[in-house]
């Protein structure tokens, strides 16, 4: 890593960066699309983990969509776990956030639905978010209770389908939960500065996939931050990494949920960089950040299965 580089200083976080770079150089952007996912495959494949015990993971499309859905051996929640991989909307797959989805499941008692979105530049924009639309609107469709989560560019993802959801009048998403999202902030100034060559993104980075992915500028489904209205959303859980560009996207967003009266809990991890999801296993700042996601979950899922949800 280049010595000007703003770097955490956590031993687990910083080890966790030289295996990335082992697999996915720092400029892997500037390389083919599918040496990028050749690359990005190996590094995924290093952090997979079996499944927890009892748990099936079954592939199948839904709404034309290829899926795979969790289930741990004990469900407990009648909600359903919506989970949108990241990878700058060029890279990953169902195999990509394999061990990520299962453990939330687990933790969650839920069943969890991991969703294969179409990948640019092969598919530019709206394709993503028409078919996490569509995957959407087939598990409402049965009056299921959801929750949707995301990563990065399925931080994004997850925003703009309950912003999608709300204009729709579509009922049924009683949580949403955005881990270090990409929501469409200004790359001149903020974070998008200061951690502009943080280790495992940098504001480079963010601007080439928003270049490849073509979203119109403006756009409140595209650009969740640049929405006008927030009201009325479902209740959210944001946590952010502060060596990241795309920090302020997730402080901006929850300050402004929060503002707009939605129900918002924020989280910054002070140690972690972006992806830090994978480091679960290796960290105690990225082990105590997941804990929080899934104990967030967990808590939409109670709140949303109440009393009150079922009158």
């Amino acid at each position: 890593m280049d010595d000007t580089q703003p770097v955490p200083e956590e031993a687990g976080i910083l080890e966790f960066l030289r295996l990335c770079e082992s697999f996915y150089p720092a400029d892997a952007v500037e390389a083919s699309v599918e040496r990028q996912r050749l690359w990005y495959d190996a590094l995924c494949a290093q952090f997979d983990r079996p499944l927890p015990d009892g748990m099936t993971a079954v592939d199948a499309a839904i709404a034309g969509v290829p899926t795979r859905r969790y289930r741990p051996q004990a469900v407990t929640a009648r909600t359903v776990l919506v989970y949108i991989h990241g990878g700058g909307f060029v890279v990953g797959s169902l195999d990509s956030h394999q061990a990520i989805c299962a453990e939330l499941a687990e933790f969650c008692g839920a069943e969890l639905v991991a969703l294969d979105y179409r990948l640019a530049p092969e598919h530019r924009w709206p394709a993503q978010g028409e078919d996490c639309w569509a995957v959407l609107q087939e598990l409402l469709a049965d009056g299921s209770r959801l929750v949707v989560i995301g990563d990065s560019a399925g931080g994004n993802l997850a925003a703009g389908l309950a912003i999608r959801a709300r204009d729709a009048g579509l009922s049924g998403i009683v949580g949403q939960a955005l881990v270090y999202p990409g929501l469409g902030g200004d790359l001149v100034s903020g974070s998008y500065v200061e951690m502009a060559a943080a280790p495992g993104l940098s504001t480079a980075d963010v601007r080439y996939y928003r270049e490849i992915l073509q979203a119109p500028q403006g756009d409140p489904v595209a650009f969740p931050l640049q929405a006008e209205r927030l009201g009325g959303l479902p209740p959210a859980f944001v946590t952010v990494a502060h060596f990241d560009p795309l920090r302020d996207d997730g402080r901006h967003y929850a300050a402004r949920l929060a503002e707009a009266g939605v129900d918002v809990q924020f989280r910054e991890e002070p140690q972690m960089v972006h992806a830090w999801l994978r480091a679960r296993h290796m960290s105690e700042g990225a082990r105590a950040g997941f804990e929080a996601l899934c104990s967030a979950v967990q808590r939409m899922i109670r709140e949303g299965e109440g009393p009150a949800a079922d009158a």
